[in-house]
Formats: structure tokens, C-alpha cells, sequence
């Protein structure tokens, strides 16, 4: 199946783009996935900056950032360029450029690329709603002709690349009041720009698409690549979640955002922007890269017509009607949030110890259950210790998934009152009709819920019939295949299910058999695993239960769904942080002070706080949240509600109480 913004959604092929160069690497094409990174040194500070712009390159970076937010910034990457010739390395250095054209024309001189953002360069963007007519608009294109031009020119004549590199938070008042707060709103930025380019014959461009909500990015991304096409457009993708944070959440944000595009052939070049030493970030963009070339060289075929019914660039939420299971009540479907099943790594005769696990996970944390259990049934002798657990845990969870892995399985218990109920699962799944029929059957004399894998194909009229008569609607799940990866394949289930008219609910499971990466370490082949394939699936609308098994605890099985969930958006369960990853701009140290921030206000579920270290990006980037906490000078910090700035210059031993003042006051403070 063809996509306006890829080859197929359902096998992962690479995007061709032109080869751009930075220096002497070449990127584009069939060039390998770019690593870069930026500095967290003051650019005036030459040694300092030069040192971690070397340790950068000595831990895997391709391509070294540093920000240059004036004149004088600029002239120091001269300097910085000579110290880190001295140790023979030959790293291509971006000059990160916010407001200042002047700067940007004296750091074209020094370094291999500059990067400039459309809405803080030359645009004006002070937050204020205006309307424009179409001359005032063209009015506005031509001035930004003029004062974009100059660097185009600068560019070409020194053999420079050039990033425009657009922001969720930094667009303009103009691109705002006619497209909204939106993603065609920020590829309509970036593109107004190229054209200013290809205006002068200038073509060594990369493009970025970045937000800190990895939904709005995936979407603008997609958008960007399909208005290019319609352009005839080209240029190379460097993918990243901007002012993702830091620990897992941002390892889970980017790997969301980032990988979703790598599967669907999107992407360049990439930053894993994170809270910490810059070099942390180098080993998760490389275990993306990785997978990602891996996809492409050998990518899954698949033979299937069937369209989906998914807007890529609009989030919707898959159809699916309310499905009440279990007790306490629980509801799945498109108005509820996706529910969170774990699976127990004790075997399901040790009741006691099932129970006991159970109880502690469910006592320690009440605002995040575990919403239903999946216990493994390996024979029929096992159907005492199975209706033991469906009494003894009534009011701990909703429902039990048994996952019957028994040889003959045409006996099923029956269901008890009085009980948790029970949902019968066949692990081998069904390719054929009359099995299928029969277990369906089976459930409906003994009271279960079927439970049904699938493999990622067409229904055949018989299945499909065979599902839509089925007394209880079925829970879907994807079989494992090897003709398709995995997210592939619950997109053909889903598509196939709309195709047939059936609103059945998708059970998104991560488990060994359903992993995309081979690696066996946890952040490569559980966190990031689980992100990509989780993510990538609740960002287009699928999925109305989740499941992480077997990470040998039933709490990180619980902890990593609901973060998982949290990443993409679909369902907020904590506090949620925006952070910048710091730069020579920051005011502030951004790890000590997000940790602080964490620790007086990481219990306000459903909070979004985002901690900046400067105004560069800060009141854009805080568009999604509730309160931001803005470098605004040494030892300053200025407090927003939203993108209003309410108060100003807080001394900054101050700021983090004056914060939760502020909580309190918009009544938004609850104690922990």
C-alpha cells in the first residue's frame, strides 16, 4: 500500500532523499543514519566547549551542535574549530541559530552547517492574534525574502548545509493566526523558507520537524515529507523529540517520535534530545540508527491491497463502542483510555505467591492498577488453581487473560458468579475458519470472553462473519509473523477489521515473540522496543488494551505500560515534564534544577510542567503546558501559566516554592 508520505505502512522502506553534505559527511541517500548532538558549554567558554565537542566525537557523534545566540558566540566556533583540529579530529560543527541573522552570517565562516529556526528568524512572533489579509501576508513573505536571503547566499558561496530546523513552540504570530498551533502550520513555516532557498539555485538542506509531544511530531513530519513531494521536494530528515527530559520518560518519548518515522522509512539523521551529559544521548540515537538500517536492508514484503482507515497527519482514535469487562467495572473502547494488562512470571499453580504480587503492586500504586492479569495455562489439571485466583482476587483486578498454551483446548471451565471474570486466550491463534467457530462456541457455553489472535492479513468473509455473530465481542490480538513487522501487521488487523465493518477492541502486546529489536539488554530490546511498537500504534489511534511482558516483574510489566501510554499521550498518569536539554543559552543548571522540580511536583498527575533554560523556545514549547519555568537571566527565572508570563526575575534559590505558590493559586496543588 502506497502513503502520500511513504513507500508502505506496512513493510519499512526508506525514503530516498537527495545526499546533502555537512563537511565530510554525507548524509541523504543511501548514506547510514546521522548521530549528532549539541553542547551544554558556554560557546564563549572555547577550551570547555571544544573539550565536549571531542568528547562527543570520541563517544560516536557524526555532527556537533553548538549554539550561537550572538555575534560574539559566532566568532568563538572559529576558535573552537582550531582547538579541536588540534586533536586530528575532523567532526563537522552546526551553528544553532535563534534571532540573530547577524550571527548566523559570522558563523557561516567557521562551521559546516547552520541551523535556523523559521519562527525566530526574521519572523516576528510575540504571541499576539491578529489577523492577516493576503497581501498583508505576502507583505510579511517578501520581507522575510529579504532578510533570508543574505544567508542563503553566504551559504552557497562557502559551500555551507543548512538546517531549517522548525519548532512546535517557535511559530510565528503569522503562521499561528493563519494555520493555528498545528502541524500543517509548522511544515508551511519550514517550506516558506526553502523556497526562499531554491529561489537563489541553493539545495544543501535538512529539515526537522521537532515538538516535545511525539503525536504532533510523528504527524508533522509525515505532513512535511507529503507537501514536499508535492513540491518535488527532496531534502533529508533529521528526526528528535525536542525537550524530552530526561531517565526513562525521555528515552521513551523519543523512541516513540523518532523510531515511528525510522519504521516508515523516514529519516536521516537524528539527536536524542535528553537532560543529561550530552554522551548519553549518543548510544540510544545509535541503537535506533542501528535497527533502522537493519529494517532497511532487508525489509519484510507484504502482498496486501487492503486500506487503512487512518488519517496520518490527524490524530483519531480507532473506532471501537464501549466493551464492558470484568469487575470493578472496566470499560474499553475509543472513549476510554487504553487499559493496562501485565502478565505474572509465576506459574499459575503458586496462587499464593500470584495473589501476594498482586496485592503489593496494587497497594503501592493505586493511581496506576494493574487493570488485568495474564496467567499462562499449560494443562487442564491447572483449572482449580485458575478459578483460586478468580476468587480470591475480586476487587484487586478486572479481569484474568488466560493464555491457554494446553495441546487440546476444546474443554473450557465454566465461568463462576461471583468471580473475576475470566477471558480465554488460545496462544496458537487461528488461520482457519472451523476452529475458530468452535472455540467461539465454547466460550459462549461457559461464559468466557474469547480472546483471539490474528494473523496480520485480510479476514476472510468466514472469519469475518464468524466474529461479527460472536455473542461477546472478541478481543483481537496480532499473531507473530515473519512476513511482516510487527507494527505492520496490527495495522493490516485494524485495517482489515474496519474493512469488515467489526469495532472489535485491539490488544497491543509486547512480548519476546512480538519484539522488533534482536538485542537482549533492556534499554534496547524492552524500553525501546516496547516505545517503537507501543508507540508508533497509539499515536495513529490503535489500541485499546496494552500490554509489557515478561520483564521478570509484574511491577515493571505495570510501570513501563502506563509510561508507555504516557509517552504517546494516550493516557496521563503522572506528572508530565517538558525539559530542554540545555545549551551554551541556558541559564541555569537544567539536570540539578528539573530533578528539583520533579521532587517538589512529580505527584500532580495530570500536571504538564515544563522546566526551560531560556526563552529561546519557552513560552512555544510550553504551549501544552500548564506551567513553565523559564530561565530569564544569571541566577533569574521567570514563571508562565501557559505561554503568559506571570511572574517575572524570581531570584532562583526562590523559583521552585514560588512555583508550587503558583500551583496553589491557579488551584491546581494537591498534597502529596
Amino acid at each position: 500500500m502506497a502513503s502520500p508520505y511513504c513507500a508502505s505502512r506496512f513493510q519499512s522502506i526508506r525514503r530516498k532523499s537527495r545526499v546533502v553534505s555537512v563537511g565530510n559527511i554525507e548524509l541523504g541517500g543511501n548514506h547510514p543514519i546521522r548521530v549528532q548532538s549539541m553542547t551544554t558549554t558556554d560557546t564563549l567558554d572555547i577550551q570547555a566547549t571544544a573539550r565536549q565537542s571531542i568528547e562527543l566525537a570520541e563517544a560516536g557523534c557524526e555532527i556537533v551542535r553548538i549554539t550561537a545566540p550572538n555575534v560574539r558566540a559566532a566568532e568563538a566556533l572559529g576558535q573552537i574549530r582550531k582547538e579541536i583540529q588540534k586533536t586530528k579530529l575532523d567532526v563537522p560543527l552546526v551553528a544553532d541559530i535563534h534571532f540573530m541573522p547577524n550571527a548566523a552570517m559570522e558563523a557561516a565562516k567557521h562551521v559546516e552547517k547552520v541551523r535556523v529556526n523559521p519562527g525566530n528568524y526574521s519572523d516576528r512572533k510575540k504571541f499576539q492574534i491578529r489577523e492577516y489579509t493576503d497581501s498583508q501576508y505576502e507583505e510579511e513573505l517578501e520581507r522575510l525574502h529579504e532578510e533570508f536571503s543574505p544567508l542563503v547566499l553566504r551559504c552557497k558561496e562557502l559551500g555551507r548545509s543548512m538546517r531549517i530546523g522548525t519548532n512546535h513552540g517557535s511559530l510565528s504570530d503569522r503562521i499561528m493566526n493563519r494555520f493555528g498551533d498545528t502541524p500543517r502550520g509548522m511544515a508551511e513555516s519550514a517550506l516558506e523558507f526553502i523556497r526562499i532557498a531554491e529561489s537563489h539555485g541553493y539545495h544543501d538542506i535538512i529539515l526537522s520537524m521537532k515538538a516535545s509531544n511525539p503525536k504532533v511530531m510523528i504527524q508533522a513530519y509525515r505532513l512535511v515529507v507529503a507537501m514536499m513531494d508535492e513540491e518535488n521536494m527532496d531534502y533529508p530528515l533529521h528526526l528528535g523529540v525536542t525537550e524530552a527530559g530526561e531517565g526513562e520518560d525521555a528515552r521513551i518519548k523519543s523512541a516513540i517520535g523518532i523510531g515511528s518515522l525510522l519504521l516508515d522509512g523516514l529519516g536521516d539523521t537524528i539527536r536524542v534530545s535528553l537532560t543529561e551529559d550530552p554522551v548519553a544521548e549518543i548510544p540510544v540515537a545509535q541503537d535506533l540508527a542501528t535497527r533502522a538500517q537493519k529494517w532497511w536492508s532487508s525489509p519484510t514484503r507484504s502482498d496486501s491491497e487492503i486500506q487503512e482507515n487512518v488519517d496520518p497527519y490527524n490524530f483519531t482514535r480507532r473506532s471501537c463502542p464501549e466493551l464492558k469487562l470484568g469487575r470493578p467495572h472496566l470499560s474499553v473502547g475509543d472513549k476510554q483510555p487504553p487499559a493496562v494488562f501485565v502478565s505474572t512470571h509465576i506459574p499459575t499453580p503458586d496462587t499464593a505467591a500470584i495473589i501476594k504480587e498482586i496485592a503489593q503492586v496494587q497497594t503501592q500504586s493505586k493511581d496506576v492498577p494493574v487493570e488485568g492479569l495474564i496467567v499462562r495455562l499449560r494443562t487442564s489439571s491447572e483449572f482449580p488453581a485458575l478459578e483460586t485466583l478468580a476468587q480470591s482476587l475480586v476487587g484487586a483486578i478486572s479481569l484474568i487473560i488466560a493464555e491457554d498454551e494446553r495441546e487440546k483446548d476444546d474443554d473450557l471451565p465454566p465461568a463462576k458468579p461471583g468471580c473475576v471474570p475470566l477471558a480465554w486466550h488460545p496462544s496458537s491463534g487461528f488461520t482457519e475458519e472451523a476452529p475458530l467457530a468452535r472455540f467461539l462456541a465454547f466460550c459462549d457455553q461457559a461464559g468466557h470472553h474469547p480472546v483471539i489472535s490474528l494473523p496480520g492479513q485480510e479476514l476472510s468473509d468466514g472469519t469475518a462473519a464468524l466474529l461479527a455473530c460472536s455473542p461477546k465481542s472478541p478481543i483481537i490480538t496480532l499473531s507473530p509473523t515473519d512476513k511482516l513487522h510487527t507494527v505492520a501487521g496490527y495495522r493490516v488487523l485494524a485495517a482489515s477489521l474496519s474493512q469488515n465493518q467489526l469495532s472489535l477492541p485491539l490488544w497491543i502486546r509486547n512480548r519476546e515473540k512480538d519484539r522488533l529489536f534482536p538485542d537482549a539488554d533492556f534499554f534496547s530490546a524492552r524500553l525501546l522496543d516496547a516505545s517503537v511498537l507501543s508507540g508508533s500504534l497509539l499515536c495513529d489511534g490503535i489500541g485499546d488494551l496494552i500490554s509489557v511482558e515478561n520483564l521478570g516483574s509484574l511491577d515493571r510489566n505495570r510501570g513501563l505500560a502506563y509510561n508507555l501510554l504516557q509517552g504517546s499521550r494516550a493516557r496521563i498518569s503522572k506528572t508530565e515534564f517538558v525539559a530542554c536539554p540545555s545549551c551554551g543559552r541556558t541559564l541555569f543548571d537544567l539536570q540539578s534544577t528539573t530533578q528539583k522540580v520533579k521532587q517538589a511536583t512529580g505527584h500532580l498527575k495530570g500536571v504538564t510542567i515544563a522546566v526551560m533554560g531560556c526563552i529561546v523556545n519557552g513560552p512555544g514549547e510550553m504551549a501544552d503546558a500548564d506551567f513553565g519555568y523559564v530561565g530569564s537571566g544569571p541566577g533569574k527565572i521567570d514563571l508562565y501559566v501557559g505561554k503568559n508570563r506571570v511572574k517575572s526575575a524570581i531570584p532562583e534559590n526562590d523559583a521552585v516554592d514560588r512555583l508550587i505558590d503558583l500551583i496553589v493559586e491557579e488551584g491546581k496543588w494537591i498534597d502529596p
